[in-house]
This record gives C-alpha cells, sequence and structure tokens, in this order.
C-alpha cells in the first residue's frame, strides 16, 4: 500500500506539471482504494478468529484483547518436527484410543453372551426367625433363638429351550465387535494419512515459500524499474498500475504460503495427538475442576493424576525443513 501512495503522488505531481492525464491520477486511486477495501474484510477475519480462540480457551471474547493487541509476524517454524514412532501415535490419539477401548468393550461383551449358553450353578440359603400365634407358639417368641430357620442349598439353570436365541445373541455381539475392530481399524489408517498429509503440506509449503520470496523480490525490482522509467516519460500508468498489481498478488500469495507453514505443522501436531509437551508433568484434570467433580460424587481415587498418565512422545526421527525428501519411512 506504500508503493501505491508513492505512485499516486508521482502521478499527481505529473498531472500538476502537465506531464500526465487524469486518467494516471484516477487509476492510482483506484488501485489504491482497491487495496484498502480489503483490510475491513481482514480485519473481520482477525477479531472473529480471536474470539474463536478465546472459547477454546475457556474465556469470553474480547479478554484476549490486550494480549493480541499490536501487530505481530507470522511465527517461524521450527528446523525439525519430532514425529516419533508408530507406537506413540496409537498411544497418543484420543480417536484411536476411544476406538480401541469401544472394540475391547464389546469384546468383553461376547463372552458374556456366550456365558449364557452354558448352564449355571449356584449356592443359595436363607435364613430368618418366624413365629405364630397358633397353638403353643406366641407372637412375642418370634426373636427368640428357638425360633430360628434357615434354608441351604444348590440351584441349577439352563436355557436349553432358548439355546437358538442365545446362539443368535452371540453372534450379534461378535458382528459388533466386528464393525468396532474395522472401526478401529479404519481410525489408525486415517490417523496415518493425515499425519502423511500433514508432513507433505508443511514439507512443500516451505519449498513454495522460497520460491514465492523469489518472485517477491523480481516483482519489486520490476516496480522500481516501471516507476523510474514512468517518471522519466518512457512508459504510461499503466505499466506502473500492472507491475503494483503484481506485486500484490505475489505478496499475498507469500503471506498466505507462509501462513500456511505455520497452519500445516499444527496439523501435524494435531495428527500425531499433540498437546503433551503443555500437559506432560501436569494433572489431566485441573485442581478446580476435581474438586468440584469432588464435591458432588464420591470419587475415591479415580481422580488421581496417576490414573491419566500421560505416555511421552517417541524419540524417532525428526522431519527436516524443506531441502529434506518426505519419505513414508521416516514420517511414521
Amino acid at each position: 500500500m506504500a508503493t501505491q501512495k508513492e505512485s499516486l503522488k508521482i502521478a499527481e505531481a505529473k498531472f500538476q506539471g502537465g506531464t500526465a492525464t487524469q486518467r494516471d491520477v484516477e487509476q492510482a486511486k483506484t488501485q489504491l482504494f482497491n487495496t484498502q477495501a480489503t483490510i475491513p474484510a481482514l480485519e473481520i477475519q482477525l477479531r472473529q478468529a480471536k474470539n474463536a480462540l478465546s472459547v477454546l480457551l475457556g474465556m469470553p471474547p474480547n479478554q484476549l484483547a490486550d494480549l493480541l493487541a499490536g501487530e505481530g509476524s507470522i511465527p517461524a517454524p521450527p528446523p525439525q518436527v519430532a514425529v516419533g514412532i508408530p507406537a506413540d501415535l496409537l498411544r497418543r490419539r484420543p480417536d484411536i484410543r476411544a476406538a480401541q477401548a469401544q472394540a475391547a468393550a464389546q469384546c468383553a461383551q461376547i463372552g458374556v453372551a456366550k456365558a449364557e449358553l452354558f448352564p449355571a450353578f449356584s449356592l443359595i440359603g436363607t435364613f430368618s426367625f418366624q413365629s405364630s400365634d397358633v397353638g403353643k407358639f406366641a407372637l412375642g417368641q418370634m426373636f427368640n433363638w428357638s425360633s430360628r430357620n434357615a434354608q441351604a442349598g444348590p440351584s441349577f439353570q439352563w436355557n436349553l429351550l432358548n439355546y437358538g436365541r442365545l446362539t443368535n445373541q452371540v453372534r450379534v455381539q461378535d458382528a459388533r465387535f466386528q464393525q468396532l475392530l474395522i472401526g478401529y481399524q479404519n481410525a489408525v489408517l486415517k490417523a496415518q494419512q493425515e499425519v502423511e498429509d500433514s508432513l507433505t503440506a508443511f514439507l512443500r509449503s516451505q519449498v513454495r515459500a522460497r520460491m514465492l520470496g523469489e518472485s517477491t523480490a523480481a516483482a519489486r525490482r520490476s516496480l522500481d524499474l516501471s516507476v523510474l522509467q514512468y517518471q522519466g516519460g518512457t512508459t504510461d500508468f499503466t505499466t506502473v498500475l500492472t507491475a503494483q498489481q503484481a506485486l500484490l498478488n505475489e505478496q499475498d500469495n507469500l503471506a498466505i504460503t507462509l501462513g500456511d507453514i505455520s497452519r500445516n505443522l499444527v496439523g501435524v501436531y494435531r495428527a500425531l495427538g499433540g498437546g503433551w509437551q503443555l500437559r506432560e508433568g501436569q494433572d489431566f484434570i485441573p485442581e478446580p475442576v476435581r474438586a468440584e467433580m469432588a464435591q458432588r460424587t464420591n470419587w475415591g481415587g479415580l481422580l488421581a493424576p496417576a490414573n491419566y498418565a500421560l505416555s511421552a512422545p517417541g524419540t524417532g526421527q525428526g522431519v527436516k525443513g524443506p531441502e529434506a525428501p518426505p519419505p513414508a519411512g521416516k514420517k511414521d
């Protein structure tokens, strides 16, 4: 925008000097105002992003205004990304752990259903006091030891007549287990795909950013030359506008790509079940939440931090910067 303002000043100066027309001035204003019109849309997106971040942090909107006030540069990604090993990926991702737990719980239901196919033996017994007002007995003797009554004996139950229904119930539970098992396998495959996609995007976007940096520098030099030629009267103002538009597009693409690098890095950590560095050594359930839950229900030792220990990340090979090739063997 500073370049466009400078071009407008040059066009106005040449118009006042009689070496340019009013069209050059209006074209410069059009280019400048069109660029300025994109600022409100970007401000809307920025405000909405801050509000969304506040909600994710459990805070009312606008409370992050002071923290995020002022201009800031796009965060630079680290030179390496610690990917880890596949076992850590399976332990860290909540969706995979949930799918695994659901499949394990359903596997236990198969055993419960199979238990109904076999006979059930049990030993039952009763002990009570009884009395009557018939004959020589009296109701007041109910709690005397001589009025005790006890029974004991075995019990046997076998649903032979419902054997077909019970067998089908076992098949139903087994089919549900197979369904959840396939879902667990798909969750693992999806996790691996997300890791692969995020790593590829992270690596290739850095290569794209380097190339766009070269093209932006070339567009800047082209604009400087066109401005000098316009000042010397060897070219028209349309050439300057074309060079300005080319530079603006290259700068816009470069800024978007730099943002994509950080965004893709976030996608890598998300696909890897990231966040373990921030939670490592801390309670999974915060102390205020744990105290609030303990006031409502007696949880015993179930809310102890040891029950929610998080596995540390693996020590697998990292993925280097833009020059590193993306072999699948090193991304797992």
